[in-house]
């Protein structure tokens, strides 16, 4: 699965994308997350507060509660900003 990064959160991670495969008991949108910042200190600072980011699966806007199952590829969302 390809796990997408944009706007400012990409340029704080210094990199576009990451390829995973999450464990077994990570079953939906929230868990993933969980999982991610769990391992990825970078990651886990830059996401302190989750419930700013917006998360798709496959290009669709998605709530944290939705499944993963088949999905191929995970963005995440930063709030924009603007100037």
């Amino acid at each position: 699965m390809k796990i997408l990064y944009f706007a400012w959160l990409r340029e704080r991670l210094n990199r576009a994308s990451d390829e995973v495969s999450p464990p077994d008991g990570v079953v939906t949108l929230d868990d993933l997350v969980t999982w991610l910042r769990g391992r990825d200190e970078a990651l886990d600072l830059a996401m302190t507060n989750p419930a700013i980011f917006k998360l798709s699966i496959d290009a669709r806007i998605a709530p944290g509660h939705t499944p993963i199952a088949g999905a191929r590829e995970i963005a995440i969302l930063p709030p924009m900003t603007g100037g």
